[in-house]
């Protein structure tokens, strides 16, 4: 889905896209240009290991694995997001703000480099990145994560279908600074697909910003945003299964995405973290080739860190052979990452042809058990926009807030930038009109056990074989629970049903508000909260 160049009428845009022709600008022509960059930027560890692969994904045979480590801030920061054409927000001031960083920043030489996001050509966007001086691995880590350019996928993109979009342009200011703004700010303008972050050093908020803008074009295009993991299995007589599962980062999405199930059978992956949904025919098209992952789940000496990139806010170390080593575990800080190869997975795809055939939302919700099923599409699409689930280290949290509070955040995408309720009515349709099944998958704790992940892949095997027998939900229609040892409600329990009755209106009181807040540019209709109602009423009901 190639983009297209016009005139554009946002001050944002223009202010942006004017930059890019400064006398200040030098173009990053290719990946192995922005290692060289990277490597020599002040502040950067050249590790002694070697990059698996590296001519494959274009590489220097004896390139090494970098490490760049920021400061005090080593996750994204939602508070730092504004979004022009929101109720309240001043569209002038944030304009002038950045026409003054623009300004201030003409002594900076600043880096220029493209990238394509979405790996098919049904959809695929050209982005264009442009950064302060002194932020190399910045770029280096930009044109890793996405799509750099090179002749294949400059072929994909020019025979890619055209669309009246304009490519995605994002500015970078790294170590600009503003009193009324001291952790940095982050302003989009989705409806023309720009962005400007300013004073914010973590990569995840340049992988994020990129992905908020390509799925706002996604969506405008009829597809429906997806941030979780995908997969596809092959089982006998060449029957497949595609589930999909969403999730903020710590909520298993990516470890239930790439386990191997005792390679019991054949799996495909299209991603770990973004896609979309054709609404058409519910076909998947990947955004990003590489992987983002916290190195904490892979200690040193794990296999899988072979396929290691770069490396982002970890500690390092000289071996008994002189050797210097990453320390991937969150000694010196939280939520170390690391960009990892396309390689890792020998099973990959860009795109999956066949519908989804279920969807499975990721709760750390204590009043559900390990696994529900819900038929009633309202009821499906509500629990995704009502996603209760906890926070984790790769975000930065209101001081006053712990990571230990359960939240709600629709469809475990905190990057949306239009109406919540165009999300609601994507996924209600899937479930409605392409027989979609939905799950809420609990990988938190059941009351106050936990739910271990043995217990959750259990769970979806059981799924994806046909073999998994569900019970009712109490008296409660349209849902059922998996019935596993320990983990199985006790309705006639008070404590229980007073746990089950607050966590369906923590929903309900999230809906009520969210038709005042921000003169209620989130609200959904009142069905959900009607079908939320109804869940109460039955409840009452059984007991």
């Amino acid at each position: 889905m190639a983009t297209v160049n016009k005139k554009s009428y946002s001050r944002l845009r223009s202010t942006i896209e004017t930059a890019f022709f400064r006398n200040n600008i030098r173009n990053v022509d290719n990946l192995k240009e922005a290692y060289e960059m990277a490597k020599d930027s002040p502040g950067t560890i050249v590790t002694d290991q070697a990059v698996y692969g590296a001519e494959t994904i274009g590489l220097e045979k004896d390139s090494k694995v970098l490490l760049f480590n920021d400061g005090s801030i080593t996750g994204r920061y939602k508070d730092a997001r504004v979004v022009l054409g929101e109720p309240g927000i001043d569209s002038e001031k944030y304009a002038s703000i950045l026409r003054d960083a623009m300004y201030q920043s003409r002594y900076s030489s600043h880096w220029a480099a493209t990238s394509y996001i979405g790996l098919d050509e049904e959809f695929m966007l050209k982005a264009r990145l442009l950064i302060t001086e002194g932020n190399e691995n910045l770029v280096y880590n930009w044109l890793l994560n996405f799509q750099y350019v090179n002749e294949e996928y400059k072929a994909l993109y020019n025979k890619s279908t055209v669309h009246d979009e304009e490519d995605i342009l994002i500015y970078s200011n790294p170590d600009w600074y503003h009193p009324e703004h001291p952790c940095g700010l982050a302003i989009f303008d989705p409806d023309n697909n720009c962005a400007a972050i300013l004073g914010l050093k973590y990569f995840g908020e340049h992988k994020k910003g990129s992905l908020t803008l390509a799925w706002n074009v996604g969506r405008k295009l009829g597809y429906a945003p997806c941030h979780g993991g995908i997969k596809e299995f092959t089982l006998g007589d060449d029957e497949k299964y595609v589930m999909s599962f969403f999730g903020l980062s710590g909520s298993g999405k990516s470890t239930l995405t790439h386990h191997k199930h005792n390679n019991k059978y054949e799996t495909k992956i299209l991603h770990d973290d973004a896609f979309v949904i054709s609404t058409e025919d519910g076909a998947t098209i990947a955004l990003e080739p590489s992987y983002f992952d916290k190195t904490q789940d892979y200690p040193e000496g794990c296999e899988d860190n072979k396929y290691l990139l770069s490396v982002q806010n970890c500690g390092a170390r000289m071996n008994e052979d002189g050797k210097v080593v990453l320390v991937t575990e969150d000694i010196r800080n939280n939520n170390g990452r690391a960009i990892k190869s396309v390689l890792w997975k020998e099973n990959r795809v860009n795109k999956f042809d066949r519908s989804i055939d279920s969807i499975v939302w990721i709760t750390k919700d204590p009043a559900l058990p390990p696994v529900l099923k819900v038929s009633d599409p309202v009821l499906a699409a509500t629990f995704g926009a009502t996603l209760a689930t906890k926070r984790s280290s790769a975000e930065r949290i209101k001081e006053g807030a712990s990571y230990n509070d359960l939240v709600i955040e629709p469809y475990a995408n905190p990057f949306r930038t239009y109406a919540l309720s165009e999300d609601y009515a994507k996924f209600k349709y899937l479930f409605e009109n392409m027989d979609v099944d939905c799950y809420v998958i609990n990988t938190g704790s059941f009351v106050e056990k936990d739910v271990n992940k043995e217990v959750t892949i259990e769970a979806i095997e059981r799924i994806v074989e046909g073999r998994a027998e569900f019970k009712p939900f109490g008296y409660l229609e349209n849902m059922e629970y998996l019935d596993f040892d320990g983990f199985n409600p006790e309705f006639d329990n008070e404590d229980y049903d007073e746990l089950l009755k607050n966590s369906i209106k923590i929903r309900i009181d999230y809906l009520k508000k969210m038709m005042v807040e921000r003169q209620g540019i989130d609200s959904l209709p009142v069905e959900t909260i009607n079908a939320l109602e109804k869940f109460l009423a039955k409840r009452k009901k059984a007991a």
